[in-house]
């Protein structure tokens, strides 16, 4: 995998849950780093890719996080013979949000190429299933399994007048931070606060543009930065919350969203990528990614209509009651490595 096993975000949290799940299963897993570049790897990251792979012995059940294996065509063809690839990919590289026209062809060209050396593919919703067509992925190739949630009490509201709102995102283009601090401006006049959680240092840019933007505003004293927060630092905020918002471009599944559902939080997101398949109708609210007056229009109905609200709460808790467990995700995983580990390539 790329990075650190331990970096706070959905993708990484869901390897960490795999890797546990597998070895209480008395699978035997090794868990590798490929440097922390990817997938815009630099030299250092891709002579530390070669010389990982280049070490798994022949034969080897290698799976590889789509953030590195999309982005390493020419290792990944040059073991297919020898090794046994299987890629994890929580959404395809080419759809993060933000990308140069250029920069998006050769990240689609490059994991185009890397998936047909692998002899099947895991992903973590059919949303991403569904995409890896234009990948030319069969579908009989795809397995997917679903991140778990931990079980988790029913959030135990703000106790304030007005609505506490929580968002836990990395704070990067593809969550729609600025959009979401440009639709609460026109809110002002209501009694909201929001928290946001999540790293503020993996997109210095992006998280510089949405400080500006607080500051612009003038919501500095309504909407309150945490920045990355440990499971109990989480735990926190969502009791504290009254309803949960995330207006992504895209997710490969959306993994915040079910832990906001698993307390019992009514939802605004958007209808990006897998998230109709995460948030219930009866649950949530989703609006078109990118549409401003559309994710305002909801969260002020939210803010108003205390009876929507109630329902959409009552969706939830529903909901949270059909979640799959970190255990039960960890079973399919190994089901599916266990169905390509015969496959031949292609």
């Amino acid at each position: 995998m790329p990075g650190d096993l331990n970096t706070r975000t959905g993708g990484f949290t869901y390897d960490r849950h795999i890797v546990d799940g597998l070895r209480a299963q008395h699978w035997q897993v090794d868990v590798r780093s490929l440097g922390g570049r990817w997938p815009m790897p630099d030299a250092s990251s891709e002579a530390m890719a070669h010389r990982i792979v280049e070490a798994i012995p022949d034969g080897g059940l290698a799976v590889v996080d789509g953030l590195a294996f999309g982005a390493m065509p020419e290792l990944a063809e040059a073991h297919a013979q020898r090794l046994r690839w299987v890629a994890l990919v929580h959404h395809p590289l080419s759809l993060e949000t933000g990308l140069q026209p250029a920069t998006q062809r050769a990240l689609f060209e490059s994991e185009r190429r890397a998936l047909a050396s692998a002899r099947g593919v895991i992903v973590t919703s059919p949303s991403t299933a569904r995409a890896l067509a234009a990948f030319d992925v069969q579908a009989s190739s795809i397995a997917v399994v679903e991140p778990g949630t931990e079980p988790a009490p029913l959030a135990a509201g703000s106790g304030a007048s007005g609505v506490s709102f929580l968002c836990v995102a990395t704070v990067t283009p593809r969550k729609g931070h600025n959009l979401l601090v440009e639709a609460l401006a026109g809110l002002r006049d209501r009694r909201w606060t929001l928290h946001c959680a999540g790293s503020m240092t993996m997109d210095p840019s992006c998280a510089g543009a949405f400080v500006e933007a607080i500051g612009r505003q003038g919501l500095a004293e309504r909407i309150v930065l945490h920045g990355e927060q440990d499971e109990a630092g989480l735990r926190a905020l969502y009791a504290r919350a009254d309803a949960f918002v995330l207006p992504s471009f895209h997710e490969g599944y959306g993994m915040a969203l079910a832990e906001a559902l698993a307390h019992g939080l009514p939802v605004i997101s958007t209808s990006a990528g897998a998230i109709p398949d995460t948030v219930p109708v009866d649950a949530g609210v989703l609006v078109p990614p990118g549409d401003g007056p559309a994710l305002r229009a909801a969260l002020q109905r939210l803010m108003d209509d205390a009876d929507w609200r109630a329902r959409l709460s009552a969706g939830a808790r529903a909901a949270r009651q059909r979640l799959p467990t970190w255990a039960d995700s960890a079973t399919r995983f190994a089901t599916a490595l266990g169905a390509f580990q015969g496959v031949p390539r292609g």
